[in-house]
């Protein structure tokens, strides 16, 4: 062996030494999860946070993660993205591995400490385009793929949300909905955050769609923390698939308030 060869072999060895473990791409998962979140311009600072902490809280949610240790696989992966308008698309935490106490409150901790992606309208369209690419990456493989889409307002920029959403589901992805609701005297666009027939009937006819998609509705920013822990624990124990099947036609699912009494 030439010394220039054992030099070659020896930067390769090297090389692989300080690369970063890489996830394989057969490693299964009971779900892999999207979180998109809505930081549009109806979203104002204070609010953003209260979404940013709700979201960190829910994730490390002990009936959450009692959900999550009871799949086959005993782990999910979710990413975690923050939306507006077109072109305003940004991964804020990517895929993850969320199998016990400390993985959740790891993700949870970048969640919160992570700034502000942007401000806009909204497009809902592109969110969902920007989630199902995401997921198309993922490092992790299920048979259950989601996106969690969370938003206090109608699609109001980019392509018609319906064919973003039909283009999703057709590949066998499942979009659910966390629909924030705003005050009256609160919103500055009450066509927007409040539409003909509410914001949450809007999300059943235009938005929601797939095997056993629902929403869940947040009575204000406040709650949003306490909806998406509910809407957790139905999408990672496979609640959907048994119970809300169909729940997009017009009916949202009671899902019992964990911790309630």
């Amino acid at each position: 062996m030439t010394y220039a060869t054992r030099l070659v072999i020896a930067l390769l060895s090297l090389a692989l030494t300080l690369s970063p473990p890489v996830a394989r791409a057969a490693d299964s998962v009971d779900l892999l999860l999207v979180l998109a979140a809505d930081v549009s311009r109806s979203v104002t600072e204070a609010k953003f946070r209260l979404q940013r902490e709700g979201a960190a809280a829910a994730i490390s949610h002990p009936d959450v993660l009692k959900a999550i240790t009871s799949g086959p696989n005993r782990r999910i992966a979710v990413c975690f993205i923050e939306w507006a308008t077109t072109g305003m698309q940004n991964v804020v935490v990517d895929w993850t591995l969320i199998e016990d106490d400390a993985s959740a409150h790891s993700f949870g901790d970048k969640l919160v400490e992570a700034p502000r992606s942007f401000a806009g309208s909204t497009s809902i369209s592109s969110a969902i385009d920007f989630s199902v690419s995401q997921l198309e990456r993922a490092p992790f493989t299920s048979n259950r793929r989601v996106i969690d889409v969370s938003g206090d307002g109608n699609n109001n920029s980019g392509r018609p949300v319906t064919d973003a959403r039909d283009d999703a589901v057709g590949k066998g992805i499942t979009i659910n909905g966390l629909v924030i609701l705003t005050p009256l005297g609160e919103s500055f666009r009450p066509e927007h955050t409040d539409p003909p027939g509410g914001l949450e009937r809007y999300f059943q006819d235009n938005v929601i769609d797939g095997f056993g998609s629902f929403t869940v509705v947040a009575e204000g920013h406040e709650s949003f923390g306490r909806a998406l822990t509910k809407k957790l624990i139905a999408e990672i124990a496979g609640l959907p698939e048994h119970r809300f099947a169909g729940a997009h036609s017009g009916s949202s699912p009671a899902i019992d308030d964990p911790g309630a009494e």
